[in-house]
């Protein structure tokens, strides 16, 4: 596949890409994406979550009633889970919910959703390009100039570039990354991926 090259402003430079069938035209594997967002998903939860146990609940520790002969359940100070305001049994405890995925499916799933959108045309290939300072107006100007105002964005470049990036940080519904900082995640999240000739090099390189 082929695409025309354009410069931030939107224009045509006259040049083509070509999009390598291995990254960007393979029939893609849902279940590696799912597998690969979930996982990312995961990576992301605080897992602060936290309840105090019979030991940890501030309270005396004497013995309420006898152990038996009462007809109630046996139960010992006023800590107890039986109680109101005792100890919570098997509460949660501070997790982390990462799990490890195999190299060869996250790179499957990057290249599924790249195959995906490089089917519905949401990938726009871009000169390499810098601002010549880090305004605000500079970025919301190039998505006006390539027409993705209202749709989430996602910028990808060869390498860092801080003015590019001090740019957009303040923008909603964009996101700037380099080429070997893809996911999976933030390519589905996006409507249109705009990414610069030399990452395209960076990424088949990478997924390949």
């Amino acid at each position: 596949m082929k695409l025309p090259v354009l410069n931030y402003t939107g224009a045509k430079t006259g040049r083509e890409v070509e999009l390598p069938d291995t990254i960007f035209g393979i029939t893609p594997n849902d279940h590696a994406i799912y597998l690969d967002v979930r996982r990312i998903m995961a990576s992301m939860r605080q897992g602060t979550h936290k309840t105090k146990e019979r030991s940890e609940v501030v309270g005396s520790t004497r013995k309420l009633f006898k152990q038996k002969g009462t007809g109630g359940a046996r139960r010992g100070d006023i800590k107890s889970p039986l109680l109101k305001g005792g100890g919570r049994i098997f509460g949660p405890k501070p997790r982390n919910y990462d799990f490890k995925l195999n190299k060869k499916v996250t790179k499957l799933a990057r290249r599924s959703v790249l195959s995906y959108k490089a089917k519905a045309d949401s990938i726009v290939v871009l000169e390499d390009f810098t601002f010549n300072d880090h305004k605000t107006k500079n970025y919301v100007n190039m998505l006006k100039y390539l027409n993705v105002c209202d749709e989430k964005t996602l910028l990808v470049l060869h390498s860092f570039e801080e003015k590019i990036f001090l740019s957009g940080r303040n923008i909603e519904q964009t996101l700037v990354v380099t080429a070997t900082n893809i996911s999976t995640y933030n390519l589905l999240n996006a409507k249109k991926v705009l990414v610069t000739e030399k990452a395209i090099a960076a990424i088949t390189e990478l997924l390949n």
